[in-house]
């Protein structure tokens, strides 16, 4: 009986720290970190500025770390943040657009008049209906503040993640996104924001 095929390579246990360590020497072994991460920073991109761009950027960001890796600090095993700091920092690029994005939204869907109580009730519930406010709102956030909202919704990450991907304090991260909520209630038109 013949030997089996061997199937796939064997998942990696490597840290994302030692995989740019050896892709240093070896860069092809760079395309792990690649797979590990491509897929929630095409989705953060997407979320941030849409479609059209996630492909572009989340290639631009793994080329940018690529080429970056020499300065990577090896002494952080995860590399998640660093990753982020580097896609949001292309996305900054795009900020401009981003805020025209959401006042075009804001703007695109006109709420109709309502008939009586009951119909207004639903409206206001309904996402369809709080998409242009929550638009206006993001546009009309600081570059700044809408950043940490987008990476703790949008990406999912800590406190202590979006500070080293920013390259900022803790407590900055805090103060912004508890501005970025105040200001959005506003907008909304909630009592609370999560």
């Amino acid at each position: 009986m013949p030997p089996p095929l061997p199937s796939s390579a064997p998942p990696t246990t490597e840290t994302d720290a030692q995989l740019i360590e050896a892709s240093l020497s070896r860069p092809e072994r760079f395309g792990a970190l690649f797979d590990r991460y491509h897929q929630a920073i095409h989705r953060y991109v997407r979320f941030r500025l849409g479609e059209s761009a996630a492909d572009d950027l989340a290639a631009e960001t793994f080329l940018r770390a690529f080429h970056g890796r020499t300065r990577y600090d090896l002494s952080h095993p995860d590399a998640r943040a660093w990753l982020y700091g580097i896609a949001s920092n292309l996305i900054a690029g795009h900020r401009r657009a981003e805020a025209r994005r959401y006042r075009a939204l804001a703007r695109s869907a006109e709420v109709t008049d309502v008939v009586n109580h009951d119909e207004h009730v639903v409206q206001r519930v309904s996402a369809a209906v709080m998409r242009p406010s929550l638009a206006a709102g993001l546009a009309a956030l600081s570059p700044g503040d809408r950043t940490v909202l987008l990476l703790v919704a949008g990406a999912q990450l800590s406190y202590e993640e979006i500070a080293e991907a920013l390259g900022i304090p803790r407590g900055t991260v805090g103060s912004r996104l508890n501005r970025a909520r105040r200001k959005l209630r506003s907008y909304v038109g909630i009592e609370e924001l999560a």
